[in-house]
């Protein structure tokens, strides 16, 4: 698949942003808001917004289940953010009745870091990259539990968080705590598109 298309949920969150860097990498990008434009992409951005707010919208435009059809059916989807929350089977400090698509075995933490004010930014060291990742964490999850089959691809590397999950991966699932649509480097969208590619 030498230009598949990624498509970016776009109901919520940083929509464009994800949009142009995806552009950067060589894919077919386009916003999905419903289940025929979802049905029309290769793989899929969940990006950073409010984790309740989306799942709200998603059941309102009717792409919650087609969702989670794609997601267990193996459809690639990158989550950021709120977006690793939508993905993670399990959650906690979660509002009640709050529900995620799942499909990524892990527990995440929700608000982890802390509130808005508290946000910050970090080098991450990723196994993939030669150099480190400058990300951009705000009002951030972690991954406090990681099934057997996913694998950790950064921890936070000092600081009152150091040790802490921030990116995994789980077959053609990816997910970060961070936001790397706001950082101006596109290597990790370029990994995703890889991960689509090798359909």
């Amino acid at each position: 698949m030498s230009k598949p298309v990624i498509g970016v949920f776009a109901l919520q969150g940083n929509v464009r942003e994800h949009l142009a860097m995806l552009a950067q990498v060589g894919v077919e990008a386009r916003p999905v808001r419903r289940p025929a434009e979802l049905a029309a992409v290769d793989g899929l951005v969940l990006p950073g917004g409010e984790s309740t707010t989306m799942d709200k919208l998603a059941r309102s435009f009717e792409l919650f289940e087609p969702l989670q059809k794609r997601i267990a059916d193996g459809m690639p989807t990158f989550g950021t953010c709120a977006g690793m929350i939508m993905l993670a089977n399990e959650i906690t400090g979660g509002i009640e009745g709050q529900e995620t698509l799942g499909g990524l075995d892990v527990t995440v933490r929700r608000n982890a870091f802390g509130r808005q004010v508290d946000s910050f930014e970090a080098d991450l060291e990723f196994a993939a990259f030669d150099t480190p990742y400058h990300a951009v964490f705000i009002r951030a999850p972690w991954v406090e539990r990681v099934g057997r089959e996913v694998e950790v691809l950064s921890t936070v590397s000092s600081g009152p968080a150091e040790g802490r999950i921030v990116a995994v991966r789980h077959d053609r699932l990816l997910a970060t705590s961070f936001h790397p649509e706001m950082t101006g480097d596109a290597r990790l969208h370029g990994y995703f598109a890889d991960l689509v590619r090798d359909l």
